[in-house]
């Protein structure tokens, strides 16, 4: 049976971290693609001190509907003050 939107992004998480060994920080997003789903997660690559200088790293994964994660790849790497904002116009 297919999963549901947050069954695939725990999983996503899980699994992700599982194999790069990183922390997780949040999910930003993911959406039900023909070749399954793609979740963008965010990782802790480096703790640092203040916090502020932890180095994350977006990651984007490909699940399919059962939840396995097929494929995965960093896409940048930001200083946690450099906050990014982007916001889709409607």
């Amino acid at each position: 049976m297919a999963l549901t939107i947050q069954e695939i992004n725990e999983r996503a998480r899980e699994e992700l971290s599982r194999v790069t060994g990183l922390e997780l920080s949040t999910t930003l997003s993911s959406a039900k693609e023909e070749a399954g789903w793609n979740v963008w997660v965010e990782l802790i690559e480096k703790h640092s001190i203040p916090d502020g200088m932890d180095l994350l790293a977006t990651y984007e994964c490909i699940m399919d509907d059962f939840g396995t994660l097929l494929s995965f790849k960093r896409v940048r790497m930001r200083k946690r003050v450099d906050a990014e904002v982007e916001f889709e116009e409607e």
